[in-house]
């Protein structure tokens, strides 16, 4: 039985390289580049994985970079159920700049989402039989597809009988906590504009997060903090947690390696405390890889030795 599905709309293949400096104008001559499978449910498939989780993802792929896109994920072993697509899997990228290690990251949109093909998704989903203990849709919408969608996804992942965890932002996030999810990631921006309030502490933050849940709308709230750490919060629980010396290399995935963490413990049935121990384990592993390399499972049980947890 699959423990865990992956919904990534807006899949894409992730290129890094690196520079000595970032010069306007400039030909700039760059290291060799890495590409890796990219998208916030791939990169939660991946991490699952890792952790010898069983794990299908399911996602749109198009034109070349859609084939590198299933070739690389198959190389990394994880199952997919793909809808075809017409338009081609988007490119991100992130430049190091090596001068000052700080790293520049483009996003790009992707190309249109026909009606049939984000609707194939929802189908896809719906087929999963038996049901997964986990759904875990994650990343931004490429035009096409409706604000709704996780919306649409969550009350999907309900009648299966399967919990759905969420990672997106904005109207799309708004949406589907009107329909009712398991857990969202918010980073400490998303939570404000959810309050619609600035957050100015550790009360702020708490109080934030369980307007939600006592709204019935979702049970678990896990706020990244970025350099404070993180916080999860429960109708009944808060755990806050500092952030991890780490020697940052890449930011990219590290918040998908958190959610991937935090899914797979719970699938097992493990306390939350553990499952939030690993996540913050494993987001801090991510950061010290290069480009969308994630973490690995040696290094976060490493780092796992060193997260603090206070109960608040």
């Amino acid at each position: 039985m699959v423990e865990l599905v992956t919904l990534t709309p807006n899949p894409a293949i992730d290129l890094s390289t690196s520079v000595e400096r970032m010069v306007p104008s400039r030909k700039l001559r760059c290291a060799a580049q890495q590409r890796d499978p990219g998208g916030g449910g791939i990169n939660v498939a991946r991490v699952v994985k890792r952790f010898g989780g069983d794990v299908e993802a399911i996602f749109p792929a198009g034109g070349f970079t859609g084939q590198l896109l299933r070739s690389l994920l198959d190389r990394e072993h994880i199952p997919s159920r793909v809808v075809d697509a017409v338009a081609e899997t988007r490119e991100d990228f992130s430049v190091t700049e090596a001068a000052t290690g700080q790293q520049f990251r483009f996003v790009l949109p992707g190309l249109p989402l026909a009606e049939g093909e984000w609707r194939g998704l929802l189908e896809l989903l719906a087929g999963t039989t038996p049901a997964p203990k986990i759904v875990v849709g994650s990343g931004s919408l490429p035009p096409g597809v409706p604000h709704d969608f996780y919306a649409q996804a969550a009350a999907v992942a309900k009648r299966i009988g399967a919990q759905f965890f969420l990672d997106t932002s904005g109207a799309s996030l708004v949406a589907a906590l009107d329909q009712g999810v398991t857990l969202i990631k918010p980073n400490l921006r998303e939570m404000q504009e959810l309050a619609g309030r600035p957050l100015e502490g550790e009360k702020d933050w708490i109080e934030a997060a369980r307007q939600p849940i006592a709204a019935g709308k979702v049970e678990i709230v896990a706020l990244s903090l970025g350099h404070l750490g993180a916080l999860l919060v429960t109708k009944d629980l808060a755990l806050r947690s500092p952030a991890l010396p780490v020697n940052q290399v890449s930011t990219v995935g590290a918040g998908d390696s958190f959610l991937g963490a935090i899914a797979f413990s719970l699938a097992k049935g493990r306390p939350i405390e553990d499952a939030f121990r690993l996540a913050l384990a494993s987001g801090s592993a991510s950061l010290t890889m290069q480009g969308t390399e994630l973490c690995r499972p040696a290094d976060v049980e490493r780092l796992c030795a060193q997260v603090v947890i206070e109960a608040l």
